[in-house]
């Protein structure tokens, strides 16, 4: 394989000017912001709904720290931000309600505001979807001069109907409200555009895409992870030598659920042995169909693991990870796959398609098309060889794109950038207020129309481009 191959992006955008300025920053040199108090750690907060969500940056938090920034974290009390104490974060506990709620909302808004005028950070980073809308209202309202939303996804993709232009509609918001957009993908970052959800000079992706990358060294394979992967087959009832099709994340509709049970059927008339593993749980959000989950749940040769703390070991008992998702900011189970050697067969979809080399480290399909992926499925499934190359090509690639200490690096220098950029004009209370409504934003909502244009069907990947 080529260096060539290896670095190849799947974007099917420009490159984003803004990213060249941040690589070419020194790593790790904090600007001072006061000078007469040149000590000062500049403060950075994320805002995010779900405390949950804060496994999302493990380790970076500490990288961030180590350089010199002081960290918080406003979020729902749960106890999975304990390791964020850990990483020496300070947890700022606020309830948040996932789904809409007009009137909590507006008791989460104000107080969100408070905190926020209390603790005055220098840079907030608000993600998931409805932070981003309270988050980036509350911080404009505050008059934090540096205000950053990471955009993990566009849910309204695979929405309709009045809920589709609502999402939409926070999502207009939340871009909006920042001055900077940072997108975990180059094809999300083009497909925000492509919808007039944001700005195209405010937004960018850091290196080849993700928030807090992938740590390589957890997934690779070892001499300990094969025994341990033999062991877990034997748990399971799965045959040693028996080939395996793997699934990870949320069961659902929008996941591909259903096309991979019927790709899994079509496959069983070839592979009589095949069996499929399930790690993830179903979710009554865009649930999956009663019949497919009653018939996956009976058939012997299907295993659930349930949720699980650490899904790792899993990747090593499969021969090939089915990804089949409707959308994605970025597929990170497809990148936790290759690093663990096993090849991927995903989508074309927003996301997805960034997270394979296609023919090298996997195969994308278009979504919805089951007899697609049972096709690409057979072929790898046929192949061992063509298997352990792609597998050997992914863990290289993941490697050299996507491992945390590059992705922390580079956000890293993000930051840097961010605080050299100075301060935001101030505004009056009723200024700000109607600012954080602009103009914008209603013309976002007005071509919200509830479906997608044939215009805005997501472009087949090309390798390369």
């Amino acid at each position: 394989m080529t260096d060539v191959q290896l670095n190849l992006i799947s974007s099917t955008d420009e490159p984003c000017a803004y990213h060249d300025e941040v690589q070419s920053l020194g790593a790790r040199t904090i600007p001072c912001l006061s000078p007469s108090d040149p000590g000062r750690q500049p403060h950075l907060a994320f805002i995010v709904t779900a405390a949950i969500s804060t496994c999302f940056f493990r380790g970076q938090i500490q990288w961030l720290r180590e350089a010199g920034f002081r960290v918080s974290f406003i979020s729902n009390p749960w106890p999975h931000t304990q390791w964020v104490d850990v990483e020496g974060a300070e947890v700022i506990s606020l309830p948040m309600e996932r789904e809409i709620a007009p009137f909590r909302d507006l008791i989460s808004l104000w107080r969100l505001w408070r905190i926020l005028r209390r603790i005055r950070p220098d840079i907030i980073n608000v993600g998931t979807p409805k932070a981003g809308l309270l988050g980036g209202i509350a911080a404009r309202l505050a008059f934090i001069p540096r205000r950053v939303y990471t955009l993990h996804g566009l849910r309204f993709e695979t929405a309709s109907g009045w809920k589709r232009g609502l999402l939409k509609l926070m999502e207009c918001i939340s871009c909006h409200n920042a001055q900077y957009v940072r997108c975990v993908s180059p094809s999300l970052r083009q497909r925000a555009i492509q919808l007039g959800v944001l700005n195209r000079e405010k937004a960018y992706v850091i290196g080849a895409g993700s928030a807090n990358g992938i740590d390589c060294e957890h997934y690779k394979i070892t001499p300990e992870r094969i025994l341990r992967a033999q062991e877990l087959r034997q748990s399971l009832g799965i045959p040693a030598s028996a080939p395996v099709i793997g699934f990870v994340g949320r069961f659902t509709r929008d996941k591909g659920f259903t096309e991979l049970y019927r790709a899994y059927i079509s496959l069983r008339q070839s592979f009589p042995e095949l069996h499929l593993l399930l790690v993830g749980d179903f979710e009554d959000g865009d649930p999956v169909g009663a019949g497919i989950r009653e018939r996956l749940q009976s058939d012997g040769n299907v295993h659930f693991t349930g949720l699980l703390a650490d899904v790792a070991p899993y990747y090593h008992i499969m021969c090939v990870l089915a990804f089949p998702t409707y959308r994605e900011g970025l597929g990170q189970v497809s990148l936790e796959a290759q690093a663990s050697g096993v090849p991927v067969v995903t989508t074309t979809a927003t996301g997805a398609r960034d997270s394979v080399l296609n023919g090298i480290t996997g195969k994308l399909v278009p979504p919805h098309d089951h007899a697609a992926l049972a096709a690409a499925l057979h072929e790898l499934l046929a192949d061992p060889e063509k298997r352990q190359r792609m597998g050997n090509a992914g863990a290289s690639w993941v490697k050299q794109q996507f491992r945390r200490e590059l992705i922390w690096d580079a956000v890293l220098q993000d930051y840097c950038k961010i605080l050299r950029e100075g301060h935001a004009r101030s505004l009056s209370l009723p200024r700000a207020i109607k600012s954080v409504f602009g103009r914008r934003t209603a013309a976002c909502h007005a071509a919200g129309n509830g479906y997608l244009r044939e215009s805005d069907q997501p472009t087949r990947f090309k390798p390369g481009s």
